[in-house]
């Protein structure tokens, strides 16, 4: 066996299923036989050395928890080559010679280096944002978009009963995704995301023209990497004189219950990267693609770019008439 000791962490901002994600590590690796560590406070505790066993009670009741029970912290000291060196000498201090990193694109960044410093590592994509490349979904993107559809529900009801237009700023400052997904599922009139230009000139015209023909409410959804919701309501009205509500959904994106596709994903791949790691393989990063579980080299995924879903963004807009 490539490794007997493995530790988990989480990184970077929570998603749901990240607790489902590390119950599925520690789980899966003491059903091989291996002990399993857990790190706090993502790569904080990993230069604090604030490190703990685990056991299968330590993962009790906690897939169906949002949030992450080993929390997670920012640390501009690991992002220096000092800061990677003590991380992977505390590692090697208690004989872990593997480790599994959840979190999204600056957690990926960490594990690349623990990888180059010799610790077999595995990353999992834990993030609402879905902007990790080679694979298709991410960590907690499934019930980011839930909660915003529902969000996005309810305003309709009220904007349908006042006649009114209503923005609804969603998280994206890089990845448009949430706002694509969530706008098409819940019938937005408008989509506005990073990766694509528009005209505010022609929002505003063609808004102007659906409420001359009846329409009773009209919502926009707007990544935030696009700008604030406010000033792109501010700029519609300028154009149009029709008044936009703004609701901006922020943190409540990220909290939560999640979904049964999010635990589901979340299982599958902690138990992945465990095998993965048991089979002596290192410094890759875990996904799905087309239904099946892959393992794509970490530095091509830090290096590499997520392409935007074009074909569903012109979905939305033919279905948005």
């Amino acid at each position: 066996m490539s490794v007997k000791k493995i530790a988990v962490l989480t990184s970077g901002g929570d998603s749901q299923g990240m607790n489902a994600a590390v119950r599925a590590v520690v789980r899966s690796g003491l059903y091989h036989g291996l002990e399993v560590f857990a790190v706090q406070r993502g790569y904080a505790g990993l230069i604090n050395d604030d490190i703990r066993e685990m056991d299968l009670r330590s993962v009790g009741d906690i897939i169906q928890r949002g949030g992450t029970i080993l929390q997670s912290a920012r640390c501009k000291e690991f992002m220096t080559p000092e800061g990677q060196q003590l991380g992977a000498d505390n590692l090697r201090k208690r004989d872990i010679d593997g480790i599994v990193v959840i979190g999204g694109d600056g957690s990926y960044q960490g594990a690349n280096k623990l990888s180059k410093l010799g610790i077999k590592t595995m990353g999992l994509p834990g993030t609402i944002d879905n902007d990790i490349p080679y694979t298709d979904i991410t960590i907690g993107f499934d019930t980011a978009v839930s909660i915003v559809v529902d969000a996005i529900n309810k305003l309709r009801d009220t904007m349908s009963s006042h006649e009114r237009s209503s923005v609804v700023e969603v998280m994206g400052r890089h990845c448009g995704d949430i706002a694509l997904y969530a706008g098409l599922a819940s019938g937005a009139e408008t989509i506005l995301v990073p990766e694509v230009p528009f005209d505010l000139d022609e929002i505003a015209s063609r808004m102007a023209g659906n409420f001359s023909q009846g329409k009773r409410h009209s919502i926009i959804v707007v990544a935030e990497g696009v700008g604030k919701g406010e000033d792109i309501a501010a700029e519609i009205m300028r154009r149009n004189g029709i008044e936009a509500r703004v609701t901006v959904l922020g943190h409540i994106q990220r909290g939560g219950a999640p979904t049964h596709n999010d635990r589901v994903l979340a299982s599958s791949l902690g138990d992945f990267a465990v095998r993965k790691l048991i089979e002596g393989d290192s410094g890759k990063s875990c996904g799905i693609i087309k239904g099946e579980l892959v393992a794509t080299d970490i530095d091509k995924v830090v290096n590499s770019k997520k392409q935007f879903n074009m074909e569903l963004y012109e979905l939305a807009k033919r279905l948005s008439q």
